[in-house]
């Protein structure tokens, strides 16, 4: 009885210790328990920023850019669907101009040099019947990644020259592995025209409108083809998602197989065996 009448005491003294000492709140205080939560990166200011990389992707035509020198709190990366590209001219380059991105009134647009190369990631999609409900739907089964200049040598023919020096839309040419692909498979002052540059030469939609469209109607399987990539660590044939050459992402069967956990929105959890409690009673 007097141990726990003096534990009562001590804690007794540890609270109102800490209580005492405690810096005053006033009304319209915010108190913040735990670690602060990070604020939200600025958006990107007009301007210009040199560019490191840049990488396209054409499940949904989505440019990722990595920045240089911006501003505190602003982030560098940058992603947007809506970009348009010109040649820096041999003036601009002989002056030491390098490859960046000019931001005017939020339209962006990158102006790089001739052998400025673009990291292409090809998706492979295929139709597959949906597991559950039996309905087709299009999945991403494999990533493949290649390189593009827009700028190469071999289109200076293509165009009038002063046209390689303004911002335009400009679409990737028709994909292929090794090597690097040059030039471009359509071009137009918007984005619209370009592609209906581009199904003029090639009879067919670009890889990006065609994978856009697919993707949405059969709901947000681009996310869930990562998720499987990311469960399926420990594989020979795991996908990296970046790099040149190609990466594996074919969905297993051996995933939904009895005796393994068929976790159906790709969550990558397995289960755990069961942990034994601390608390037995002694024998």
């Amino acid at each position: 009885m007097l141990r726990k009448l003096t534990i009562v005491l001590i804690s007794a003294v540890f609270c109102w210790t800490a209580l005492a000492f405690a810096p005053p709140v006033f009304a319209g205080d915010t108190v913040s328990f735990g670690s602060a939560i990070a604020a939200a990166p600025k958006p990107l200011a007009d301007g210009q920023y040199p560019v490191q990389q840049a990488t396209y992707n054409d499940a949904d035509g989505e440019y990722s850019l990595m920045l240089l020198n911006t501003p505190r709190g602003a982030s560098p990366a940058f992603n947007t669907q809506d970009l348009q590209m010109a040649r820096l001219s041999d003036e601009d380059i002989a002056s030491g101009a390098t490859s960046y991105l000019k931001l005017d009134k939020g339209q962006a647009a990158l102006y790089l040099t001739e052998d400025f190369k673009i990291e292409y990631v090809r998706n492979v999609t295929e139709t597959q019947p949906n597991p559950q409900t039996g309905e087709p739907q299009t999945v991403i089964v494999r990533r493949e990644s290649s390189f593009w200049t827009p700028f190469a040598g071999a289109i200076a023919g293509q165009m009038v020259a002063n046209a390689l020096f303004r911002p335009m839309y400009y679409v990737p040419p028709v994909y292929h592995s090794g090597g690097v692909m040059a030039g471009y498979g359509g071009v137009g002052r918007t984005y619209d025209s370009a592609v209906n540059s581009y199904q003029k030469r090639y009879n067919k939609p670009p890889a990006a409108v065609k994978n856009r469209q697919n993707l949405r109607t059969s709901g947000n399987l681009r996310n869930r083809s990562s998720n499987r990539a990311r469960r399926a660590k420990g594989n020979k044939n795991r996908a990296t998602g970046s790099g040149f050459g190609s990466s594996r992402l074919r969905q297993s069967k051996r995933l939904r197989s009895p005796g393994r956990s068929n976790n159906r929105f790709g969550s990558g959890m397995q289960s755990r065996p069961r942990m034994r409690s601390f608390g037995r009673r002694r024998r």
